[in-house]
Parts: structure tokens; C-alpha cells; sequence
């Protein structure tokens, strides 16, 4: 049995996402997003940002790469995966990634010339 690993996460991408192929031609799309935490320590509100890599196979891989460029706002759906590989000088590294079931397109929002982010509409969702 299969234990439980989900993951839920929104964020921007950070830069536009790469399509390649496995040798046996099925789609694998790669993205990195940046998710913000905001919270209040001190009387003052503070930003957390942090960075996790998307990983898209097969047909909703080529929908990200069509659909998606950096700044483009998802909503990810997916599970974690953690790989493990010894470089050639034998040091052990490890690297965990999203590995993405869902994908939902979040509306760009538009602000008006002359109008700070402050006034402008808030994006749905």
C-alpha cells in the first residue's frame, strides 16, 4: 500500500517552461514557481518567498508549454519525489520536486496605466 504523499501549492513561475521528450516520445514539461507567504512579526508584514520545480508529463505537459510563460500564475496538484544520484567524485546529493497531476491556470490580472498594484482588482481564485 501506498503511503499518503499530496501536495497543493500556487505560485508564478519564475521563467518560461521547458518541453522535451523521454526517448520514447512522451511530453515532459519542467517549471519552476515561486510561492509567497505573507505573516506579521513585530507590527509589520513580512514576505516569504519560496522556490519549488514542477515536473508535467505526458499531454498536460504540452497544454503548460503551450499555455504557460514566466510570470503566469498555476494552482498545482501533484505528489513529491525526492532523487538521490553520487556525482563523479562520489559526493551524495539529493534534490525533491513536484511531480504535477493537476494543472490550473490562474487569469492574468492587468493593472490599469498610472494605478499601483494596490488599487487594482484582485485576481479570482
Amino acid at each position: 500500500m501506498n503511503s499518503l504523499n499530496s501536495i497543493l501549492i500556487e505560485g508564478n513561475l519564475t521563467a518560461d517552461p521547458q518541453l522535451s521528450e523521454t526517448p520514447k516520445g512522451t511530453a515532459i514539461c519542467t517549471f519552476s514557481i515561486a510561492s509567497n507567504r505573507f505573516y506579521h512579526a513585530e507590527g509589520e508584514t513580512e514576505k516569504e518567498v519560496s522556490f519549488f520545480e514542477i515536473e508535467v508529463w505526458a499531454r498536460l505537459a504540452e497544454a503548460c508549454a503551450a499555455a504557460l510563460t514566466k510570470g503566469s500564475g498555476v494552482r498545482v496538484v501533484g505528489r513529491l519525489k525526492q532523487d538521490r544520484w553520487t556525482d563523479a567524485d562520489g559526493t551524495a546529493h539529493e534534490k525533491v520536486r513536484i511531480v504535477a497531476e493537476h494543472v490550473e491556470f490562474k487569469p492574468r490580472t492587468v493593472t490599469p496605466p498610472g494605478a499601483d498594484a494596490a488599487q487594482a482588482p484582485a485576481s479570482a481564485g
